[in-house]
């Protein structure tokens, strides 16, 4: 079977470059999508210098949108409206993983909730329901992805559609990582709230990237 295209919109950030090496590494063909077209070009080359044999280019986020069979959102919560409405007719009809998280600098370890419920919900309303949104990915940290050792952290994953979360959960594992279907996009409010909490851990604790692990109590 055919491994999908993906598209990482905001490709050229520490998470999504993380997301971008990751399943280059795993054999997928990437698009890395920025608001300036050079600069994902600029990065696809790099990963080409990490990975020679991987299939990776860069291009503005509307081409990259377009191109792509899953689209990836992966850019701060201050940019994540003008680029839902940017690309909104080029994801119909396609599952769009959205990354984001409502940070509120500077105190991005407090858990801040949009008037909508959560990043997720607002992509989900912004594109429509012809669009299979998939909340995922806001608990791994960026360094993890970026390295090349196994990554001891759970995704959880949210979404409406059972099947798009499914390949999500498959995505993450071909990613180095274990994913759990967490329900409805609803239940992203829950899962990006802890981004903060997280964060809060790091400082706290001097942890280069805390994450989650779901037992079963065995």
């Amino acid at each position: 079977m055919n491994k999908s295209v993906i598209s990482v919109l905001g490709g050229t950030g520490d998470l999504g470059g993380g997301l971008v090496y990751r399943w280059a590494k795993a054999g997928y063909k990437i698009i890395i999508g920025s608001r300036i077209e050079d600069r994902a070009i600029e990065a696809a080359n790099a990963v080409r210098q990490r990975l020679p044999e991987a299939e990776v280019k860069g291009c503005d986020n509307l081409a990259a949108a377009a191109e792509g069979d899953v689209v990836v959102v992966s850019v701060p919560f201050s940019h994540q409206a003008a680029l839902l409405a940017e690309v909104r007719a080029a994801v119909q009809g396609k599952i769009v993983i959205d990354t984001t998280v409502c940070l509120a600098p500077p105190k991005v370890g407090t858990v801040s909730i949009p008037e909508a419920g959560s990043a997720g919900m607002i992509a989900q309303d912004t594109l429509g329901e012809n669009v299979k949104v998939v909340s995922a990915f806001q608990n791994i940290a960026a360094a993890h992805l970026n390295s090349d050792h196994k990554i001891q952290c759970d995704v959880l994953v949210c979404g409406n559609d059972k099947e798009a979360r499914s390949l999500v959960i498959e995505l993450a594992r071909d990613a180095g990582m274990n994913a759990w279907h967490a329900g409805n996009i609803n239940n992203s409010i829950a899962v990006e709230g802890m981004t903060s909490i997280l964060i809060t851990l790091n400082k706290a604790y001097k942890i280069p990237g805390a994450g989650i692990v779901v037992t079963t109590g065995k």
